[in-house]
């Protein structure tokens, strides 16, 4: 997973970076299923994106802080965003709202994967039910022949 950062109006020092490293770097766990997969844009890798920026220059009071990121999966572009008077606690919150959507698409992805096996396993049962069926004229005509 590739993380790409991104800062306006805040200083963007080597600690700070490295904290976000971190944090975010976790959800990677939650990602391996999905590595090497086809990717919107054309992308290689799981690509994380995340944009922080101090929403104003001359406020120094209430949610200042902004955080926004965007996740590139496969047929899927999880965007979330966040804001808070505290950089690291807006990250924080981004962090959740990762945890939340990727749990959301996994189970959705989970649960398209099990309709399409029951789907096929329906047509199979159908076909062999036809099968014997298609068996049980054939029996029918053979004996219908064979008294003419």
């Amino acid at each position: 997973m590739r993380i790409n950062i991104k800062s306006v109006n805040v200083g963007l020092d080597q600690a700070l970076t490295d904290w976000i490293y971190k944090k975010l770097g976790e959800i990677e766990k939650y990602l391996s299923d999905f590595e090497g997969r086809e990717i919107p844009g054309g992308k290689e890798t799981i690509e994380l994106n995340i944009e922080i920026a101090k929403t104003t220059r001359h406020h120094r009071k209430g949610d200042v802080f902004r955080a926004e990121a965007q996740l590139y999966l496969p047929k899927e572009l999880i965007r979330v965003e966040a804001t808070d008077n505290d950089l690291r606690t807006a990250i924080d919150q981004i962090k959740e709202q990762l945890y939340r959507k990727i749990k959301k698409y996994r189970r959705k992805r989970i649960i398209r994967a099990r309709k399409w096996a029951r789907k096929i396993k329906e047509i199979g049962r159908i076909h062999r039910v036809l099968l014997k069926e298609d068996n049980k004229v054939r029996k029918l005509l053979r004996a219908f022949k064979k008294k003419k």
